[in-house]
């Protein structure tokens, strides 16, 4: 089973992390892939370059063989949708390995807005991760693919290739990457929130100072 984790990372914090090792765990898989946007079609301008985002996913996850980094969507100068990430994964995989995508409830709630959105579950499973601060959803489409998928459990996400969701509460950390880069523009520390070896990256670089 093939478990990808995708966004922003600007920057990578604990809580991307804790979130992959503790889907990693609960699902018994080798590895889960954290894979980082080039062009974020929902989100402003990161604040940081391809290249520095990418940089700091690596010296985040070094020496954690448990996670891996896919480069996949900074190689395309275009928005990054998901579906195509998917559908790229897919012919990689071949039609019968499970294939999920993570997304927390806050994107799951309007997971209609997605490019191509009806396509996602033909090609992966959707697991939902409870975010600290938003509920899951009960109304609209989101409401609705919860509902019809009430008896999936991790079990079923390894039994078939793709088509489950399945909402997943993790003992996560509330940590944003906002709050990240708010703390270091007004000089405040924001060591424990993302790793010793990213924050020291940040410091060397002077990213989010201005």
């Amino acid at each position: 089973m093939k478990v990808i984790l995708g966004g922003t990372f600007d920057p990578i914090h604990n809580a991307h992390l804790r979130t992959a090792v503790e889907l990693r765990e609960l699902l018994d898989v080798e590895t889960v892939t954290l894979v980082p946007s080039h062009i974020p079609p929902h989100r402003d301008e990161p604040g940081a370059t391809p290249e520095q985002r990418l940089h700091m996913l690596h010296v985040a996850v070094e020496g954690e063989s448990g996670l891996q980094v896919d480069e996949r969507e900074l190689a395309r100068n275009t928005p990054s949708y998901t579906v195509d990430t998917l559908a790229e994964l897919r012919d990689e995989l071949g039609e019968s390995v499970p294939l999920a995508m993570v997304v927390g409830t806050d994107s799951f709630a309007y997971i209609d807005r997605w490019h191509r959105w009806k396509q996602l579950l033909a090609l992966a499973h959707i697991i939902v991760v409870q975010r600290p601060g938003h509920d899951i959803p009960e109304t609209g489409v989101a409401g609705q693919l919860l509902a019809e998928n009430s008896g999936t459990t991790a079990n079923t996400l390894k039994q078939l290739p793709a088509g489950k969701v399945w909402p997943v509460t993790l003992p996560l950390l509330d940590i944003a990457a906002t709050t990240i880069r708010d703390h270091i523009r007004k000089g405040r520390s924001p060591r424990y929130l993302v790793p010793d070896s990213v924050l020291s990256l940040i410091r060397e670089t002077g990213l989010y100072r201005n």
